[in-house]
């Protein structure tokens, strides 16, 4: 799918000061902010390199790891486990695997508040999407997410979509099947009860000017809602560009105030990382790269990443699809004219 350079050029004018399109560079390297979070995501070099996340001065907040459990490496921090519903299970009026597994553990003293749904929905399993049909997605919802925010007062999110136009379709979709199967009818009387969300989840990887555009967009359309960027990046540009594209936009979701929770993909090494080696947290040795202690609320390291991995082979934990995503899993967007 093609975007058009005045289409995109329009909505990136009508929310951006020109101020912001001038590139910050290292313009937030030692600062920190409580919308940062971590995509925590399992390596075999875990058992070293989570030592950057457990400390105490990490300028993190918050993680997910695209499950329902807690990560058992981060669970005597401090920072605030997100759980999420990734996919939909076979049966989906009866299933309550997600449900039960968060009431024992708020049973069991966890202090969940929040909840993040349906990873990329609208995505193929190939590249790293739950590949669900929007009417199944409200039917677990109802089941399984309802009952979390009626009884237990958590909130969640809206299904995390690709950041393509298929995206806005699928969520549009999702709600109409809310409202169908939440409907409920008598002779008398009419109530009607959607799925109702208390944030949305928005994926990006792509230019500095589509996403800002991307976010005017989603904010156009769902202007009651706070937006969490769950996922973001610029894949496989130099160190130089990359850098830029941090800077600028942590900067950026740091001022804008409907922009509650953000989180860059890249807390892996390297030399494995498929969305390129200038993405990454650490160095193929390890180390913090300039990206990895600026996200974590330090200086400069000056160490430099190199990689080796290719596009589409990831790393361990059932993570590898992920890798695919950067690139194929709608979101590659150009300003001028891109692909999706």
């Amino acid at each position: 799918m093609y975007f058009s350079t005045s289409a995109t050029t329009l909505a990136l004018l009508t929310i951006l000061p020109s101020s912001v399109l001038v590139h910050a560079v290292h313009a937030v390297n030692a600062t920190r902010s409580d919308k940062r979070g971590l995509i925590y995501i399992t390596t075999e070099d875990s058992a070293t390199d989570d030592a950057a996340f457990t400390g105490s001065n990490t300028g993190l907040t918050w993680y997910y790891n695209y499950g329902a459990v807690p990560t058992s490496s981060l669970e005597s921090t401090s920072l605030a486990f997100v759980p999420m519903l990734w996919g939909a299970p076979s049966s989906p009026t009866t299933d309550t695997s997600f449900l039960d597994s968060i009431k024992s553990q708020l049973s069991s003293g966890s202090s969940i508040t929040h909840i993040l749904t349906f990873n990329e929905p609208d995505g193929t399993t190939s590249t790293g999407g739950s590949s669900i049909d929007p009417s199944v997605a409200a039917q677990t919802w109802l089941t399984q997410i309802t009952p979390l925010r009626s009884t237990y007062g958590l909130k969640v999110g809206l299904p995390a979509v690709t950041g393509s136009e298929s995206g806005f379709t699928w969520l549009s979709n999702f709600n109409s099947s809310c409202h169908s199967l939440s409907s409920n009818s008598s002779s008398t009387t009419t109530t009607t009860t959607n799925c109702t969300a208390d944030f949305i989840p928005i994926h990006w990887y792509g230019n500095f000017e589509g996403l800002a555009s991307h976010i005017g967009q989603v904010q156009a359309t769902y202007p009651d809602l706070p937006i969490w960027i769950t996922e973001y990046g610029y894949p496989y540009q130099s160190l130089s560009t990359t850098q830029d594209f941090y800077n600028t936009s942590a900067e950026y979701f740091d001022r804008l105030d409907y922009v509650a929770r953000y989180s860059w993909f890249g807390a892996f090494r390297s030399d494995v990382s498929n969305v390129g080696p200038n993405a990454a947290f650490f160095t193929q040795k390890g180390k913090l790269t300039d990206i990895g202690s600026w996200y974590l609320g330090g200086a400069e390291t000056g160490n430099v990443p190199k990689g080796t991995a290719a596009p589409g082979k990831g790393v361990g934990g059932g993570m590898g699809w992920k890798w695919v995503l950067g690139i194929v899993g709608g979101v590659c967007l150009l300003l001028d004219e891109g692909w999706i």
